[in-house]
């Protein structure tokens, strides 16, 4: 992807935000379906068996919170502090997933998260990032990045 790809998605991001208010790019927290899986059930089993190719390690870890704040630009919607924005009056659809969330962590695998990046969330606002914004690597290694939001503190 390049630099003006990547900022090309940013500008029709922020026409978004003035065109339609904050609705509904921010969110707090989790819908009440927090648990119900966002992949195809016909998708579903094969998704579950996709396995991060790369280690928690803090490294890695590290290059998914650049990306998360950075290129991927995740804190748009999910927020600093993997939370979420707020709940903005006249919010459409579902909320952005709370990260920080361990029921929805525990019940979400890596393969249903890397389908969503690259898939989009049905039913929401939440769009494909691969390959238009990330690539399946920098996808993988903010996945790690998510993942550390569930963990105890």
């Amino acid at each position: 992807m390049t630099r003006n790809s990547t900022r090309g998605i940013q500008v029709i991001l922020a026409l978004h935000l003035l065109l339609w208010g904050v609705t509904p790019l921010y969110s707090l927290g989790a819908d009440p379906e927090v648990l119900k899986p966002r992949v195809p059930q016909n998708q579903l089993a094969e998704v579950r068996t996709w396995i991060n190719p790369f280690p928690a390690t803090p490294e890695n870890i590290e290059k998914g919170k650049q990306i998360f704040h950075g290129k991927g630009f995740c804190v748009t919607c999910h927020g600093r502090d993997g939370k979420g924005l707020g709940n903005i009056p006249g919010l459409r659809g579902k909320l952005p997933r709370n990260f920080t969330d361990r029921a929805w962590q525990a019940a979400r695998t890596d393969g249903e998260l890397f389908w969503i990046l690259k898939n989009g969330s049905p039913g929401t606002d939440m769009a494909p990032f691969i390959p238009l914004v990330l690539t399946e690597e920098e996808a993988w290694h903010v996945l790690l990045y998510v993942r550390s939001f569930g963990q105890p503190r």
